[in-house]
């Protein structure tokens, strides 16, 4: 089980757009290997930063019209949005310290 919560694009505002504390948004699919290699990463973010960093998963293959809101074209993709903008952004497969750097600033 993921210690990040899976949303929808029906849950998308009041998951996302009105967390009191800034959220991380892991666009995957299921058939990504990328995404699925970055999975560990997610849930370990989610765990160290427990209270301090909401971190959400959005199946894109499920889910288009938030991504495509978003503009998301290439998974996985990572957003960080803090009181409901975007904050930051990385595409592509991270190591866990680049993740750790982009969502640090924004805690």
């Amino acid at each position: 089980m993921s210690a990040a919560l899976d949303i929808t694009d029906a849950s998308w505002d009041a998951e996302v757009l009105k967390s009191p504390i800034p959220v991380l948004v892991d666009f995957w699919a299921p058939w990504c290997g990328p995404c699925k290699a970055m999975g560990p990463y997610i849930d370990k973010l989610a765990e160290e930063y427990d209270g301090r960093l909401k971190v959400v998963k959005l199946n894109t293959q499920d889910n288009a019209e938030v991504p495509s809101q978003y503009g998301i074209t290439a998974i996985p993709t990572l957003v960080i949005i803090k009181d409901g903008e975007v904050a930051g952004q990385l595409v592509g497969q991270q190591k866990y310290a680049a993740l750790k750097e982009a969502v640090t600033p924004h805690l």
